[in-house]
């Protein structure tokens, strides 16, 4: 058992500003046989939910974007309005919700369509090294009678919705417009499902 191999002697809480960062310093038992003592920081800011809303009638599907801070600082930008900016799948934290409950609630508030029928996909660590939240990944369609409201995220979100056709997402995730992990995931995923079917049929 990998638990057996593992012994966590400290925790260390390092901030607790906005999420949790804590160092451990553990006994890890090697394939050698060996036991050597490590230390690992591990970010916990819980864990997480991404869906991309898909319309079968007209190949089209639903991202968002939005300023990321962290791609600013290690490169993302650009002369124009879009400094900064990511193109993403809708996403957001479960925040003690299921998260089939927490994926509605975020596609609500972020894109303003209100879903029921949702389909789970996958479940990853995103950062393995470094984070511990575990992504639950949800395709779900929509049509143009699907109730919705304004969207654009809450309090100080600020959340462009981009409704795009199919094919043009695939291009820019081709062309490096799209970078984000999580969208690429759920695109390719898409992608492998109708390359599927189409052979099927």
């Amino acid at each position: 058992m990998l638990a057996e191999r593992v012994q966590i002697t400290e925790e260390k809480l390092l901030s607790d500003n906005w999420y949790i960062l804590k160092r451990f310093t553990f006994n890890y038992l090697g394939r050698n046989g060996q036991w050597t003592t490590q230390q690992r920081e591990a970010y916990d800011r819980g864990n997480g939910a991404t869906i991309l809303l898909y319309n079968p009638q007209t190949d089209r599907v639903i991202l968002t974007r939005q300023f990321r801070l962290p791609t600013f600082v290690n490169g993302n930008r650009t002369d124009g309005p879009y400094s900064g900016m990511l193109i993403e799948t809708c996403a957001g934290l479960l925040d003690n919700d299921d998260p089939e409950t927490a994926i509605r609630r975020e596609t609500e508030e972020e894109t303003g369509y209100r879903i029921q029928s949702v389909q789970k996909v996958m479940e990853a660590y995103m950062s393995p090294g470094s984070v511990t939240e575990k992504l639950f990944f949800y395709i779900a369609h929509y049509t143009a009678d699907t109730e919705r409201n304004a969207g654009g995220g809450i309090d100080e979100e600020e959340i462009e919705i981009m409704e795009l056709p199919f094919q043009q997402a695939l291009a820019m995730m081709e062309s490096g417009e799209i970078m984000d992990g999580k969208t690429i995931m759920l695109l390719q995923y898409l992608r492998l499902q109708q390359l599927t079917n189409a052979s099927n049929s």
